[in-house]
């Protein structure tokens, strides 16, 4: 069994290589060429839609592990299809934010009455809320996580080693809190997740040959809110961890958000003003931003992520996450116009 979930994993990451390669070596024949303007951050006209090769290898690999023992869970992985679907679609033609937003409610909404026991849930917040409560605050910040992460999208690398990263760090803590979780669905999802993902990066990584586009970018962030519900439910990963986990990009990208609130902007027009965008301006390189991300996440989010699993560091472990990670991003210009970025 060991052997068959490997060669999964292997064929997630070549189907995901392959399919990223013919979309790029077919970018003009599918209108996915993405010519360079005022909000992008790239400055020659580069192939999108590579993140298709993500969906089609990580869907391939997640569903053969899940089905038939936990087919709930592949009802969820139907879901985030349908979600890469729609990103598709808005790749080539863009959609009404309105319609993409409605869609996406209604597929998280779909994926956590079939797929997540929101009981479980509930008992994992410590609080005496009724189910049905945390399931609409679970879909809120499901919905804006999905979000959040296409937005972090916008330099070469940084969404795909962001999306490696989370699932082979939960995958890690999982097994450091159970040895037993490898055996568990959600373990294996994970592992797909980032084999998919790592399959596109060879040619995502800085200097970019294919950028992901919202396909990809929707689908991993469909993919690890679904892993994270499930986990957190079923107590194998904390709340706490996840967030921890996350927090350079949420940090990143709700400094920004808040910002631009403050200024009264349309906030879902495609801009460029996300500090790790300002960064990549600054030091003329998005390899060295994409590697400093990195950094940041194995050197001080992955330890915080395990003590916050320790007797009474739970908390304090987020806000060691955060607090310097949100004085950084407002150092380096999240959400600021361009000329003071």
């Amino acid at each position: 069994m060991l052997l068959l979930r490997l060669a999964l994993l292997l064929l997630a990451a070549v189907t995901a290589f392959a399919v990223t390669a013919l979309i790029r070596a077919n970018a003009r024949r599918l209108g996915t060429i993405q010519a360079p303007n005022e909000r992008s951050s790239h400055t020659v006209p580069t192939p999108s839609g590579g993140g298709v090769g993500i969906v089609a290898g990580g869907t391939l690999a997640t569903l053969v592990l899940v089905l038939p023992d936990r087919w709930p869970l592949g009802l969820g992985v139907a879901c985030a299809l349908a979600v890469a679907a729609i990103g598709f679609l808005d790749d080539r033609t863009p959609l009404p934010a309105r319609l993409r937003l409605t869609a996406q409610l209604l597929l998280v909404a779909l994926t956590l009455v079939l797929a997540v026991p929101l009981d479980g849930l509930a008992r994992a917040t410590g609080l005496p809320l009724p189910a049905l409560l945390v399931g609409a605050m679970a879909l809120v910040v499901a919905v804006y996580w999905i979000n959040l992460f296409n937005f972090m999208d916008g330099i070469d690398g940084i969404a795909g080693s962001e999306a490696i990263f989370m699932s082979c760090a939960a995958a890690l803590l999982m097994l450091l809190a159970d040895p037993d979780a490898a055996v568990a669905a959600p373990f294996w999802m994970l592992l797909a997740v980032a084999a998919a993902t790592a399959g596109f990066l060879v040619l995502n990584w800085p200097p970019a040959k294919i950028f992901m586009g919202d396909a990809g970018s929707t689908w991993l962030g469909f993919m690890l809110v679904l892993c994270g519900l499930v986990s957190i439910a079923e107590g194998t990963l904390s709340l706490a961890q996840w967030s921890i986990l996350a927090a350079a990009f949420v940090t990143d990208a709700t400094v920004t958000l808040f910002r631009r609130l403050l200024r009264r902007e349309r906030v879902f027009e495609a801009h460029r003003r996300h500090a790790y965008q300002a960064l990549s301006r600054r030091w003329q390189s998005h390899r060295r931003v994409t590697l400093a991300f990195i950094g940041v996440n194995v050197v001080w989010l992955l330890p915080l992520a395990w003590l916050s699993a320790q007797p009474g560091w739970m908390w304090p472990a987020v806000a060691l996450a955060y607090l310097p990670l949100g004085a950084i991003a407002l150092a380096a210009g999240a959400g600021a116009p361009e000329r003071q970025a």
